[in-house]
Formats: structure tokens, sequence, C-alpha cells
């Protein structure tokens, strides 16, 4: 079998993953790639901060060793929302390919390396490795909500062994987990819980991706859970005979129904249920953690399983968990056969993947073989009223947005052919960009995301590794012809929606002959609401700069720079202003600006010419250009500043001049997945040295992207003139 085929297969992050014959078969061209491995003092590739960030830094000569000479490398695992299958790409830098994503929410993630879509490899430098999946390695990020993941203290854990059993078709096996302090004999018993696997994907999947371990001597540790002998094995029923009586012959457990368990993912829920409704009697606890399909409930067998079963409980993620309209169909029916149960309600932010099932196993654990006075929903966890269904394919514009923030991208008809179609989007933690992959119904390619934050999305298809737009999004970005964008309204994101019709503010083209450039240019000016050409007072005037790559309409298309400052100015935060956003794009920015756009304004709007009364600001390159006017020209703009970019050296800075006519230097920078973050750093010890007064933000939590710069200029406009 090829790397390729492996890698199509693999991508998923649900239980279906992989199969038991699957990695037999699969196992030779893993190891091919799997070796020759690192000394063991190499470099590690992934390092996790404290503050829970993911910087991952690959050997470019070991992945063209490896895999040949490729195009692109990206980091695929559990890094998408709601835990769900996403890539994250990483960028080639010298001799490495590297890239930081976070900060992570605390949990385990799995993670491996794929090259141009296909060519996958396992981490070599991570010893950690999940048993069912060669190429997987995993890493824990720290944290309160994740702390049942943490391993216990050696020496106060229990004990994992294998019990191999006969069937009549062979020989098996399954995990079994001891408390602390288990001895195979001595007075009394331990009730037992059976947890299943999903269908083909084997029961080490509870420890290697699970956790179960570490949340059983965790939970045992801290006393919430009474000791039990806990068994994992395949899905193929704990109902069975032979699995019984073989834990039964081995381990000092109880054997009345009152102290049987049993739970389950995906295909191992479903036949967890089966196996207490079906025969009641055999089991007094049953979990279902987001179960495939529901058995049937008869009314009248509703008295025996009531008799029986002292605990039925259900489990389900979100939307974009298969199991919740499995799930609610099943509530439906258990409640028409008058069938008890409890439902812990919907996790709002968990998919079908092991974080949503770890917290499914530490909420249930310690309800079994004891007395539980709460028996409602997790804390945060919602009800559930209804199937979700997005629209019928191709009945509405991409993307599907919810109220709650689930946002379905579907592709056209085109690319019914195409290998491999993800959706590249600012869905990462802070803004930045993951590729979540879409899978193919019929003749297109579909996914549902989230949930997501109210704010400004935008987003591209990539097609077997060609960016390309969403042709059904009628937004357009004129700098970046494939990116789309949509807004997912909600109190966060007010200032970044549109105000009521009539009632903000004027953005118009101001068409110029630009000396510099020889020819034609344009930049776009707003005007606040009520301007008045006429009054006696010029209006301030803030010239505000894009970032390489881009140009004057990027303010408006993407910086939402219209919204926010109608927001503001409607709001009563804003200084009446004028803001000029010009074009950038110069061989000699100084020039363009003083003796092409600001006389321009000047002579369009009735804006002022007292130093006072103007202001600079840009993003990145836009930013080191407006440190540039005030390093050339100090005093002539008082406000002035810079969204990610350096200040540069403090060779030739005339320092009293910028103090004493600057009211204002704001700085701005993303956090460390910014990659200017070290250079603006450094650029702020510059600064001390010399002496140059200024005002530092803070880190503002993203990368070097819109959503950090979206608030900067949230931040900075009601600052302006106010001094």
């Amino acid at each position: 079998m090829t790397t390729e085929t492996y890698h199509r297969r693999s991508r998923r992050s649900g239980v279906r993953r992989l199969s038991a014959v699957f990695a037999a078969g699969v196992m030779a061209a893993a190891t091919v790639l799997l070796a020759p491995q690192p000394a063991a003092a190499e470099t590690p590739w992934l390092d996790v901060s404290a503050d829970r960030y993911a910087s991952f830094t690959v050997p470019a000569a070991y992945i063209q060793e490896q895999l040949g000479t490729v195009s692109q490398v990206v980091v695929e695992g559990n890094i998408g929302p709601s835990a769900a299958w996403a890539e994250f790409g990483l960028t080639r830098r010298g001799d490495v390919w590297a890239g930081i994503l976070g900060p992570l929410k605390p949990g385990l993630y799995q993670y491996q390396l794929t090259a141009d879509d296909t060519k996958s490899l396992k981490d070599p430098t991570n010893s950690t490795g999940v048993a069912s999946n060669p190429l997987l390695s995993t890493f824990l990020v720290a944290g309160d909500s994740a702390r049942w993941l943490a391993d216990a203290p050696p020496g106060t854990g229990g004990r994992v062994e294998t019990l191999t059993y006969r069937t009549g078709s062979g020989q098996r096996s399954a995990l079994v987990w001891t408390p602390p302090g288990y001895a195979a004999k001595g007075p009394g018993g331990y009730p037992v819980l059976y947890l299943q696997s999903g269908e083909d994907v084997p029961a080490t999947d509870w420890l290697d991706l699970g956790r179960t371990r570490q949340i059983l001597d965790n939970l045992s540790a801290e006393g919430a859970s009474r000791p039990m002998v806990v068994v994992i094995n395949d899905a193929d029923g704990a109902d069975g005979r032979e699995l019984r009586k073989a834990v039964a012959d081995r381990y000092r457990i109880l054997r009345d129904p009152a102290h049987q368990a049993i739970a389950g993912v995906s295909d191992g829920a479903t036949q967890a249920l089966r196996a207490a409704v079906a025969t009641p009697g055999q089991f007094a606890h049953v979990g279902w953690f987001s179960g495939h399909a529901a058995p049937t409930v008869d009314r009248e067998d509703a008295r025996a399983v009531n008799r029986a079963v002292k605990l039925l409980r259900l489990y389900t993620g979100n939307v974009t968990d298969p199991a919740y309209n499995t799930t609610y169909r099943l509530m439906r029916a258990l409640d028409r056969a008058d069938v008890r149960f409890e439902f812990d309600g919907v996790n709002p932010d968990g998919g079908a993947n092991w974080q949503t099932w770890q917290e499914n196993l530490v909420d249930f654990v310690p309800r079994l073989f004891r007395h539980v006075a709460d028996h409602g929903p997790s804390p945060g966890h919602r009800p559930l009223t209804g199937e979700f269904a997005p629209p019928p394919a191709g009945t509405t514009p991409t993307p599907f947005v919810t109220r709650d923030g689930f946002v379905t991208f579907e592709t056209t008809t085109d690319f019914t052919d195409a290998q491999h179609v993800t959706v590249w989007a600012n869905i990462a933690p802070g803004g930045s960009w993951l590729r979540v992959p879409l899978t193919r119904e019929g003749d297109r390619w579909r996914a549902t995301v989230g949930p997501l934050k109210p704010w400004f999305y935008y987003y591209r298809l990539i097609v077997d590794r060609v960016a390309v737009k969403d042709v059904a999004n009628p937004t357009k970005v004129t700098t970046e012809s494939t990116w789309s964008t949509f807004l997912l309204p909600g109190p966060g994101a007010r200032l970044l929606s549109d105000v009521p019709a009539g009632r903000g503010g004027t953005v118009q083209s101001m068409t110029y002959l630009s000396t510099v450039a020889g020819q034609e240019r344009t930049a776009l000016v707003w005007t606040p609401p009520g301007y008045d050409p006429a009054r006696p007072q010029p209006y301030p005037v803030l010239y505000l700069q894009h970032g390489g790559g881009q140009n004057y309409t990027d303010w408006v298309e993407m910086g939402r720079a219209k919204q926010i400052l109608d927001h503001q100015f409607l709001d009563g935060d804003l200084t009446p202003m004028v803001v000029v956003m010009g074009n950038g794009n110069s061989s000699n920015f100084n020039r363009e600006l003083l003796e092409n756009i600001v006389p321009t304004a000047r002579a369009r709007y009735h804006v002022s010419s007292e130093s006072s009364q103007q202001a600079i600001a840009g993003l990145s390159m836009g930013g080191g250009q407006a440190l540039g006017v005030l390093r050339a020209y100090p005093g002539e703009f008082a406000y002035v500043a810079a969204l990610s970019a350096g200040f540069g050296s403090g060779t030739g800075v005339d320092v009293e001049a910028i103090n004493n006519g600057t009211k204002m230097l704001r700085l701005y920078v993303g956090d460390q997945t910014d990659f200017v973050y070290p250079s603006f750093m450094a650029s702020l010890t510059t600064l001390n040295t010399l002496g140059i007064r200024y005002e530092f933000d803070g880190v503002t939590p993203g990368p070097h992207g819109w959503d950090v710069w979206q608030k900067n200029l949230i931040d900075l406009a009601p600052r302006l003139f106010k001094r």
C-alpha cells in the first residue's frame, strides 16, 4: 500500500481512522518513513512553551531526504475548532520549515508531518507514539482543564496489563487497569467497567489518545471515583461471555449486575447500549459516548430496562459530531418508550474525537457504583433541541453560518476530480490560519467547522495545492483574488459590523497624479457622518497605510476600517476626523506622502495642515513607513503609530526633535506567532536606549494578520487628537 493511500485514509480525526487489517498492511510503508531515525540527542522539532505555544522547526534536509523535493509541508492533527483534524502550514525559512501555533487549549494533541498532501512521516524527535497509527506523535499542553490527563506521580497510579483469553474463533486480548493497592487475593471484590472502542479501532487508542490510564489514576488519587477494575476492549461487545468469564477468572471482581458497567465510543457506544437494552440485567451502568446508531427501544422493554439499569447517561459533541443527530433521535425514542436516562448536554466545544470522550470519561466514572446527587449536564453544556442539517448541496451561497457559530463551506461542482480540497481560513487561535479538509459529498466538497467566535473571517479554497476563490461567495478582496470573506455577527464583532444604513461615514476615491510613480494613483478617504467642508475649523487627518503586497483598498476590504470608524464615531469615542488610506507601494514613500497624498488631501478635503492635527499610522510595511516619516520629519505628524513593525537602528535619529514634536508614538505587535515579534521587541530596546518616549500597547494576541490589526485600529483611533 502506498504512502499516498495511507495518508488519505489516516487524515480523518474520528475513530474510524485506521483498521487493524489496514495497520498491518501499512507498516512496511510507514517503516520507510520512520527510518533512519536521527540520534536521540538531536534538537526536537516541537517545542511547547509554558504559555501554550507550539513551535515547529523541521529540518528541510530531512524532508528532502525522506520525501524528496516538496513544495509545502504542514503539521496536521487535532488542532482545528472543536479539536477537529486540520492542517497548519509551515514556512520555509532558510534550512528549516517552521511555524508557531497557539496559544493552544490545554489537552492532548496528536500530529504528523505531511508534504504535498500525500507524503507523510512521523516526527522522529518525538518519542511518543500511537499504536494504531505509526505516523502519529502526541504532546500534552498542560493546564487546569487538562489536569486529569497529566501523569500521576510515580508509584501512585494503577496498573495496566494485557489480558489474553480464548474465544470460539481463536484468541483475543483486552487491556485491564487495576486501581492502586489492588491485590489479586483478599476479601470482597471490585466492580468492573468495560470500555469499548469504536469499530476497526484498537483498544490501545483508549490509552494512547484517550489518556484513560491518567484519567483513572487521577480520579482515584483524588478520591473522586470508587476503586474498580476497568477492562478496555475492541468493539465486539463486553457482553461476550468469553471476555467476561476471563475477567472474572483472572481478577477479583464482583460478578453481580449491580457492579457491572459498560461504556463505549462510536460503534462501541451503540453496542454498549444495545447490551443494556436487548438483554437487561447484565449491566447496571451504561455510558453512550457519541454513538453511531441508536438501537431499537420498545415501550414494552422499558420496565425491565428501568429495573435493571441504574444509570444510562448519554454524551455527544456539538454539530460537528456525527452522533449529534443520532443522540437527539435516541433521546426521543427513550422518552417515547419511558426509559429513564440522563443527558450530559451538548458539549459546545467538542466534536467526535478523544478530547470530547476524555471529558465524557471524567464525568462518567465518578458516577459509577455510588450515590451521586447531581444528575444534570456538565457546566456549560447545552440542551439538544433538534437535529442539525445544513441546507442541501447547491441551495445556498457558501458559507452557511448558524447563529451559534458553525460554518459550512461547500464547493461548486467544478472539483469533482480533485484529490484533496481544504478551506484555508483565519480560524486558529488569535486569527492564525488553518486548513480544514473538506469531504466529498456527491459532486461537491463540504465541511462544517466551529464553533467560531463572532468576528470577521477570510478564507480561500486549496484544491490539490492550488488556491481557488469560492465563486459562490460574492465578496472580494482586490489584492488577494482568491480570498472571500464573511462576518460572524455577535457582541464581540459589533465594531466590525455595518452600522444602520445612512448613519455611517462615507468612503470616496481620491485620484491624483503621482510624481514619484509617474502615473495616476488612487487613495480611499473616509469622512465622518455630518462631514462639513465649510465648517470654520479644519478636520484632523489620519494617514493610514497598508502593508506589503497590499494597497489602498485593504484597510476597507480586510481591515473593516469603515465599520470600526463608523461605530466609534456614533458611540462618541472618536474625534471627528478624516482618514486617508493611500497607496504606499512606492519607491520613495516619504516623497509620495508629502508631495502627492498630503497635498491632494488638503486640496480636496477640509483637513488641517497643523502638525498637532495630523497623524500617520500603518501596518507592517506601512508601519515601517510611518516610523520612517517620523525619523526623517520629526514633528510633522504629532501622532504616530506602527502596527507590527520595528523602529530599526538608532543611527541618525534626532531624539530631541521626536520627543518635542510627537504627542503620541504608540506601538503594536502580535504575539509570538507574528513573525516580526523578535525584531519588534529588539526595537523597544533601541527606543529605550535612545530615550525616545513611546507607548506600547502590549502584545495583541494573534499573528501578522488582520485579526491583530483590526484590534489595533480599534484601540488607536479613539486616542487620536485628544492631547
